[in-house]
């Protein structure tokens, strides 16, 4: 029985995230089935998700947004009472949980998924185009498609299941492990065995085909059939970029990668695990394009498989893939990264000295100085330490947390671990106060 109305004492996992996650319980893997209808935004799913308890419970709360819930099983029995409150879904369990007991939610659902909007972040999530669909799921876009524990330290494995009509392709995170035809629907069948934050799962429709790019990693393209010359202007060096990130940061940690090219044009690409999903308008070899194309890719490490504990840390995630960005210009025959550097430093120093890298605040979480002065953090440590050092502490950064998630302070720990220098007032600076630090002098 549904009950629709008031539930005080909702848990917030992050508080630049209020009124997501729930961190008394954790997902080990999600189960995601969906059918979907493109003419008239129709959505059927069911999900199932194992799970854990963190502590003794008497109530799950997930989260969902703008979608009607039909049924709740709770290790296989139905649920007697269940509570909608704005976009969360509170389960009173018949029988209490203790710590670290298994148990495994189901949910039935329906409805026209939109993007949920919110303060500071915009919209995010399951959005229309002119003929498909796009999920951004960065940062609480997640909810909007499927019901989860929307905290992005809650990485777990997925299994996507997509029913649609055979005239669009569907691409999902993992590998496509099967694709049925049935009367007038195909069924796309993928698995993510890596764990997964849920803002990083997506699904992408759309009339495209499908290409293999050449690459030491199994490589593929969803594109409109008139993407033209600007696919090959925009991806043509992508296999490249992938061998030379996967030489300075250690390999690729997936199984394949995946771009999708949308018919629309879009204000930015998008990032999710294993895939990456660009407009129309990124067909072309222009710098703000290829660099780009970097910057996603190189989520795939920072982000992806080395994902933050709290959205305080973002520039775990944006410094490191910004600073890519100059790495693949100084490896491909463009600028080096220290003239990157050194131009975006004097562009910082013209502009307002309030945002510390650290702790930016909601408000300021994806401001473009977090990628930048996040990036130039790389670039004086870089400086510090000298290249072979430094893409040393990248590479271990990776390894030593592939998979898991970490907070600044873990970084800072490493670089104290590793360095032969004390450079803790060099991050420091960076990091913990305002100003902008000087860069240290090019070797």
């Amino acid at each position: 029985m549904k009950l629709s109305g008031l539930h005080s004492d909702l848990p917030t996992a992050d508080p630049y995230l209020p009124g997501h996650g729930d961190p008394s319980w954790s997902a080990t893997r999600y189960d995601i089935r969906l059918d979907y209808a493109v003419e008239g935004n129709r959505l059927r799913g069911q999900v199932m998700i194992e799970a854990v308890s963190n502590t003794d419970l008497d109530r799950v709360t997930l989260d969902l947004a703008h979608l009607e819930v039909e049924k709740v099983t709770v290790n296989g029995a139905a649920l007697g009472k269940y509570t909608t409150r704005g976009h969360r879904l509170v389960l009173n369990l018949r029988e209490p949980l203790a710590a670290g007991d298994a148990f495994t939610i189901a949910v039935r659902y329906q409805g026209k998924p939109r993007p949920l909007v919110e303060k500071h972040h915009g919209d995010a999530g399951w959005e229309e185009l002119t003929d498909g669909v796009i999920v951004a799921g960065q940062p609480h876009g997640a909810p909007t498609w499927f019901p989860c524990n929307d905290r992005p330290d809650d990485k777990a494995p997925y299994a996507i299941t997509v029913t649609a009509h055979p005239d669009y392709t569907v691409v999902a995170n993992g590998t496509l492990i099967g694709r049925r035809r049935r009367g007038s629907t195909v069924t796309w069948a993928y698995e993510q065995d890596q764990p997964m934050a849920t803002y990083l799962a997506t699904v992408q429709i759309g009339r495209y085909e499908l290409r293999e790019l050449e690459s030491d990693v199994p490589m593929q393209a969803a594109v409109p059939a008139d993407a033209g010359p600007g696919f090959e202007d925009a991806f043509g060096r992508q296999g490249e970029m992938m061998a030379v990130f996967s030489e300075l940061f250690g390999p690729y940690p997936f199984s394949a990668y995946a771009v999708v090219v949308t018919a629309d044009d879009l204000e930015i690409p998008l990032e999710s695990q294993g895939l990456s999903t660009f407009g129309r308008n990124f067909l072309t070899d222009d710098w703000d394009a290829v660099r780009l194309v970097a910057h996603e890719l190189a989520h795939q490490w920072f982000g992806n498989s080395v994902t933050l504990s709290e959205w305080r840390d973002i520039w775990l995630h944006e410094g490191f893939a910004c600073y890519a960005e100059w790495l693949w210009s100084e490896r491909s025959g463009g600028d080096s990264a220290d003239v990157h550097a050194r131009t975006h430093h004097q562009r910082l120093a013209d502009l307002d000295q309030d945002l510390l890298l650290s702790d930016p605040g909601p408000e300021l979480m994806f401001d473009d100085r977090v990628y930048k002065r996040g990036a130039l953090t790389l670039h004086a440590l870089r400086l510090s330490l000298g290249d072979d050092a430094f893409f040393d502490l990248l590479r271990a950064w990776v390894s030593e947390h592939s998979g898991g998630s970490v907070t600044t302070a873990d970084f800072v720990d490493l670089v104290s671990d590793r360095a032969e220098a004390d450079l803790s007032d060099l991050l420091a600076e960076w990091l913990d106060e305002t100003p902008l630090p000087d860069l240290p002098a090019a070797s």
